[in-house]
C-alpha cells in the first residue's frame, strides 16, 4: 500500500509542475514587478498611486467595469430566459441546441470581431444592404464605440450563460410546480417566490464568471477597436508588448488590478455554489424526512421546504 501510494503522488508530479510553471510563477512575477521601483531597487507602490492619480487609466478601468457589466447583465437575462427554453425540448433538440451553444461560446477573440467587421462595420454586408434598401436600421450604429463592444461580448455571453444555468433549472422540482397549482398560484407568483429564489444563487454565481470573462477579453476588443478605446485589458497588452511606450511595470500593476476583480467575481461564484450546495442538501433531507412528521402549508407560498429557507 505504501509502494502504491506512492507511485499515485508520482503521478502528480506533472499537474504539480504545470501548475508551477504556468500558474504560481507567473502570477508572483506579475505581483513583484508591480511592487518595483523606477529605479529598479527596493519596494515601491509607485505605479499603483500613478495608476491611481491617471485620468487615462483610471477611465479604462472604468470603461473595463461599465462594458462588463453591461454584457453580463444582459448576458444573464438572455441566457436565463434561453436555458429555461431549452429544458421545455425533447432530449435530442436539446442535445443539439446545448453543442451549438457550446460551439458559439468559444467563437471569440479576432474571428468573433473580423465577422462583426464583415457583418456590420462602416462597409458591412448589412449595413449597405439596408442603406441601398433606404432603412435607417444601422444609421446611428457605430460597431466601433461602447455599443458595439457590449453587441460583440453578448454574443459569447449568452451562450455560456446559457451553459452554466442549464442544469440549475432541473433543480426544480415538478412537485413544487404542482403543489402550488393546486393552492391556486399563478404560474408568475410560482417564479417570483419559489422558483427564482432556489435559481438565485446559480444565477449570481454566473453573474460573476460572465463578469470575469468580459473582463478579460483581449483579443476581441483589439482586433475590433485596437488602441482607439480606453480599455483596461488592450492598455496592459500595449503597456508590455507595445512599440512604442513598454513599461512592463506599470503593466504589471494594471495587471493586478485586473485579476483583483476577476477574483472577486470568482469568489462570488465560489459562495454562491457553496449556497447551491446547501441548498440541495437541505432539499434533499427534507424529502426524505417522515410524512407524518410534516406539517401541511397553510397557502401555497410555504410550498417551499421550510428548512431550506431557514437556512438561507
Amino acid at each position: 500500500m505504501k509502494r502504491s501510494n506512492r507511485w499515485m503522488w508520482l503521478g502528480l508530479v506533472p499537474f504539480l509542475a504545470m501548475i508551477l510553471l504556468f500558474q504560481l510563477i507567473p502570477v508572483v512575477s506579475m505581483v513583484a514587478g508591480s511592487l518595483k521601483s523606477a529605479s529598479g531597487s527596493g519596494i515601491s507602490f509607485g505605479f499603483y498611486a500613478r495608476i491611481l492619480q491617471s485620468a487615462y487609466y483610471m477611465q479604462a478601468i472604468k470603461n473595463s467595469l461599465l462594458i462588463s457589466g453591461a454584457s453580463s447583465a444582459i448576458g444573464i437575462v438572455v441566457g436565463l430566459a434561453c436555458a429555461y427554453a431549452i429544458t421545455r425540448f425533447p432530449a435530442r433538440t436539446r442535445d443539439r441546441l446545448l453543442m451549438l451553444s457550446n460551439m458559439t461560446s468559444n467563437f471569440q477573440g479576432v474571428p468573433l470581431a473580423f465577422a462583426y467587421i464583415v457583418l456590420l462595420g462602416s462597409n458591412g454586408v448589412f449595413t449597405l444592404l439596408f442603406k441601398q434598401w433606404g432603412w435607417s436600421v444601422f444609421a446611428g450604429f457605430d460597431l466601433y464605440s461602447w455599443l458595439g463592444l457590449v453587441l460583440v461580448y453578448v454574443y459569447f455571453q449568452v451562450p455560456l450563460a446559457l451553459l452554466l444555468l442549464y442544469p440549475s433549472f432541473y433543480g426544480i422540482r415538478d412537485q413544487w410546480r404542482e403543489a402550488a397549482s393546486m393552492l391556486g398560484a399563478s404560474r408568475w407568483q410560482f417564479w417570483t417566490s419559489v422558483g427564482l429564489p432556489v435559481l438565485s444563487p446559480a444565477v449570481f454565481g454566473t453573474l460573476g464568471i460572465l463578469f470575469a470573462n468580459a473582463m478579460g477579453a483581449y483579443a476581441t476588443a483589439y482586433a475590433l477597436v485596437g488602441g482607439n478605446y480606453n480599455l483596461l485589458a488592450v492598455r496592459i497588452g500595449s503597456l508590455v508588448a507595445g512599440d512604442v511606450v513598454n513599461q512592463p511595470q506599470l503593466g504589471n500593476a494594471l495587471a493586478v488590478i485586473l485579476a483583483l476583480t476577476t477574483l472577486l467575481a470568482v469568489f462570488l461564484n465560489h459562495k454562491m455554489t457553496q449556497r447551491t450546495r446547501k441548498l440541495d442538501a437541505v432539499l434533499g433531507a427534507g424529502q426524505q424526512t417522515s410524512p407524518k412528521r410534516r406539517r401541511q402549508p397553510r397557502s401555497w407560498t410555504a410550498a417551499a421546504p421550510a428548512a431550506a429557507k431557514e437556512e438561507l
